[in-house]
């Protein structure tokens, strides 16, 4: 990350993939024996916005880990989209995608 970027903040945009059995919840249409995706989704926000960071892939491995704080979760997919990226050639976005699992 660049001091202009820390200074003004920066545009992120995250993808997730939760990879968790979702028969329970379908079943019982329980929300209890699912992930409450509103909750993953403030906790995100909250990585996001928390201790800045120099790499998106610190981000996107910051993110990963807490979804799989989350007893359910069993992988994750986090894309981590940095479309105003300091890049002086034209680009439509940058990105990384990473997957973490609990094995």
């Amino acid at each position: 990350m660049f001091p202009r970027e820390r200074e003004e903040g920066q545009t992120f945009i995250v993808d997730l993939v939760l990879g968790l059995d979702t028969r329970p919840a379908a079943a019982s249409d329980d929300l209890a024996k699912t992930v409450h995706y509103g909750i993953v989704a403030e906790e995100v926000v909250a990585v996001v916005e928390g201790e800045p960071v120099d790499l998106i892939e610190t981000l996107a491995e910051r993110i990963a880990d807490q979804c799989l704080k989350h007893e359910g979760v069993q992988e994750v997919e986090v894309v981590v989209h940095k479309p105003d990226a300091p890049i002086t050639v034209p680009f439509d976005d940058v990105t990384i995608t990473i997957t973490r699992s609990r094995v």
